[in-house]
Order: structure tokens, then sequence, then C-alpha cells
């Protein structure tokens, strides 16, 4: 008897530290971060009639060896689920990860980098990548306004680690917010089942 009753503590812990929020890892200050960011991002979706269930944020100020992208659920105020996201390469070579610490941006077609800025995630499509599924994206302010015309788009690459390898970075590619398999997975039941335009917003 006593047998079972550790079994079922032991499951019952591992059932909590699948559930915690997201953010119980995060230091003070980026936990506030994120806090801020969601707000900015709620009232955002609220006057521009986006999901107010959830969006995708994106920090790229956190070095690129560790989780940076969150499944940010509003109901909850909390990040539901983190993942692994990479960035462009610039002017670097395809798949390094020269700027790891400090990306550059920039809208300009041909330079390879990815755009800061919010994002309408847009039509669902197939990817050569990861788990072979993709989300255009539309870009909602200067700095990512040729988003579209530089087929930038949401999707998963298996190149892109589950894990976090800081202070390793992970590969970068040529602009396009390229994430783990396993976060695209969950991603992509949110935005299926989602009946109105939802929030991504990459900032630095």
């Amino acid at each position: 008897m006593k047998k079972y009753i550790l079994l079922l503590v032991l499951f019952c812990l591992f059932a909590a530290r699948l559930t915690a929020p997201a953010l119980a890892d995060e230091s003070p200050d980026q936990a506030a971060r994120m806090k801020a960011k969601s707000a900015e991002a709620l009232a955002f979706c609220k006057k521009n009639n986006y999901n107010t269930n959830f969006c995708v944020l994106i920090d790229m100020k956190v070095h690129s060896g560790k989780k940076r992208a969150y499944l940010w659920n509003f109901k909850g105020d909390t990040a539901q689920l983190k993942g692994m996201c990479s960035h462009g390469c610039g002017s670097n070579p395809w798949s390094g990860t020269s700027t790891k610490e400090k990306p550059v941006f920039s809208n300009v077609p041909d330079s390879h980098c990815s755009s800061l800025g919010k994002y309408k995630v847009s039509k669902r499509g197939v990817s050569a990548w990861g788990i072979k599924v993709n989300y255009v994206l539309v870009g909602l302010e200067s700095t990512n306004s040729n988003a579209v015309k530089r087929e930038i788009v949401l999707h998963s690459w298996e190149d892109v680690p589950a894990y976090e390898v800081y202070p390793s970075g992970v590969p970068e590619g040529w602009g396009c917010p390229a994430v783990s398999n396993p976060f695209m997975a969950a991603l992509d039941e949110k935005l299926k089942a989602s009946q109105k335009p939802v929030l991504l917003w990459i900032f630095n």
C-alpha cells in the first residue's frame, strides 16, 4: 500500500511540474518585462479585434540558446508554453550562430535579417522544414512592412532544438522566426482553432 501511495505522490509532483506556469523559471526582471509586453499585446488585440485568448511573443533580447518564444495565455496572464526560436543570419553564414547574443534586424528584402514588430498570423501553408507547416506573417508596422514580400513565415526547423543550449546558440536562418518542432506543433493546434486573427510580436 505504501508503495502505491509513494507512486501517487511522485506522479502528482511530476504533473504539477508539467502544468507549472512557464514564467516560474524566469528572472524577476524578465518576468516583469513579459507581463508588460503581454499587457500591451492584449490592448492591441482588443482594439483590433484579434484573438484575446492567446498570442505569440518572441523576445529577441534573450540569447538564442535560451527559450524566448512564448505562447501567451491572456486569460491566465502567463506563458502557457515556452520554446526555442531562431533569427536571421544577416550577412553571416546561414545556419551559423554568429549573432546568438546580438541579432541584427532589418526590413530590407534579401537582408536575411529578422524584422521587429507586430504581425498578423495569416494563411496556413506547407513548409519544407520541420513539421511541414507554416503560417504567412503579415507585418503591421514600418519595421516589418515587407514581411509578405520577403516571404517571412512562422515555421519549425529540425535544427532548432526543443531544449536550451546556452551558452551555444541555435542555427540562424534567413529571417523567419523558426521554432522547434514541439513548439510549432502546439502552436499549430491553437492557430488552426482560432476564429480571429492571432498576434505574433517580435521585440527586442
